[in-house]
């Protein structure tokens, strides 16, 4: 079993911190987006993973390689991005028809992981959504077995997203289904997408079941961010370094506060994660997101996510800066 990660992907709906830092690199309830991903298919065994590469490449191979020395880890460029479909080819080499659990770089889902990879059949993961038309869609016969998927459909059969999550046991043919779309030109929505290839699949008998997934966390935009963070916030607990060594400051849970940060005469939370290493005096933050190695003084913030290396000082706002940015609101 290899896992397969594209993360070469801009972000451009969370931009301006994409500028500088990959999304899946964005802190997150005092952890990573990749790291939520990462850290259950370790725990489940998975031990080698392919990470697909493009913009900002090289954050997501440092990390990786800090983070995570243990892992036996591939790092593919996706240099011309042309779909998901177009960068899991790109693996092919590596995968060499072993089974593949590909999991989408901004995709954080609650599911029974390890029930998934034990599983017979190849597996994708569901989610029932109000509008289904924005993203691939599965049709499901009564025996849970998928039948059809389709990419952003204009007149949606079903209602059952594909939460970005798939089993593959059949690489050799996936992978074929690929090839044979991208030489023929076939496109969904101006890409050549993975959906394609997997319908391919099912046309030539290929067997998928699907799997519910209990909760999606949409990482992908700045409100759903924000939203995602007080989740799982809440869900996991608060993590604090160095708590007793904050002069005069509140602290209101949940909240994640990374190591080395210097805190004084402010509130913080509920709601609020901060990386390593920042230092935030006489100020008020609830609902936001810190980067690391940030000063923040005299500031409110609300529903502000505040880049990495980042200095701020001032009064009352509603913010979304980048990394490396100074500002006096004073």
């Amino acid at each position: 079993m290899k896992a397969v990660i594209p993360v070469a992907g801009a972000g451009t709906k969370l931009r301006p911190h994409t500028y500088t830092q990959p999304k899946a690199l964005i802190p997150l309830a005092g952890k990573t987006v990749l790291s939520f991903i990462v850290d259950p298919l370790i725990g489940a065994g998975v031990t080698e993973f392919i990470f697909i590469v493009g913009y900002l490449g090289d954050k997501i191979q440092d990390y990786i390689k800090v983070k995570y020395p243990g892992i036996k880890a591939h790092f593919v460029h996706q240099t011309d991005r042309q779909g998901i479909g177009h960068a899991i080819r790109l693996t092919k080499s590596i995968v060499n028809g072993d089974e593949m659990f590909v999991v989408l770089g901004d995709t954080i889902c609650e599911y029974d992981i390890k029930e998934v990879l034990k599983s017979k059949f190849s597996m994708l993961g569901v989610r029932k959504v109000d509008d289904p038309r924005e993203f691939g869609v599965a049709e499901i016969d009564e025996e849970n077995n998928v039948v059809h998927v389709v990419e952003k459909p204009h007149i949606p059969k079903s209602n059952m997203a594909l939460v970005g999550i798939y089993k593959i046991k059949e690489s050799k043919q996936m992978f074929q289904c690929l090839e044979k779309n991208i030489k023929q030109g076939l496109r969904s929505h101006g890409e050549y997408n993975l959906t394609d290839a997997l319908d391919c699949m099912i046309q030539l008998g290929a067997k998928f079941r699907s799997f519910k997934v209990e909760n999606w966390f949409d990482c992908g935009r700045r409100d759903s961010l924000l939203e995602s963070n007080a989740i799982l916030l809440k869900k996991f607990g608060s993590h604090v370094e160095n708590e007793k060594k904050f002069e005069n400051t509140v602290i209101i849970q949940p909240v994640s506060i990374g190591a080395g940060c210097n805190i004084k005469n402010s509130i913080i939370g509920p709601n609020v994660a901060i990386g390593d290493e920042t230092t935030i005096e006489s100020s008020i933050i609830k609902d936001s997101i810190i980067g690391s190695f940030s000063n923040l003084f005299d500031i409110v913030l609300d529903h502000s996510i505040i880049g990495s290396d980042t200095g701020l000082r001032g009064e009352t706002r509603t913010l979304n800066i980048g990394d490396n940015t100074n500002i006096d609101l004073g």
